[in-house]
């Protein structure tokens, strides 16, 4: 296994160790700066916007973002890596 793909697997195990949805957040905000965190809040609202029917230029114009990074999580969306995002 790759170096990488172990660091991805060791960040899940980390964060698996999460006791409640206030410790997760806790352990992300450690992680990560304040604006990684926005972008990944920010990613996780395109791909809900999406899924209700929201088109791709009306999901830039609310969340002031470009329509690339609304593409990119259109495209992930298309790959499967949301199905569980309500």
């Amino acid at each position: 296994m790759n170096t990488e793909k172990q660091h991805f697997l060791d960040l899940i195990a980390y964060l698996h160790r999460a006791d409640s949805p206030a410790d997760l957040g806790r352990m992300l905000e450690g992680l990560l700066t304040p604006a990684e965190l926005h972008a990944i809040t920010q990613r996780l609202q395109i791909t809900r916007l999406l899924k209700s029917g929201v088109s791709q230029r009306e999901v830039a114009k609310r969340l002031g973002v470009g329509i690339a990074t609304v593409t990119r999580g259109s495209r992930a969306l298309q790959a499967g890596k949301f199905d569980d995002v309500e």
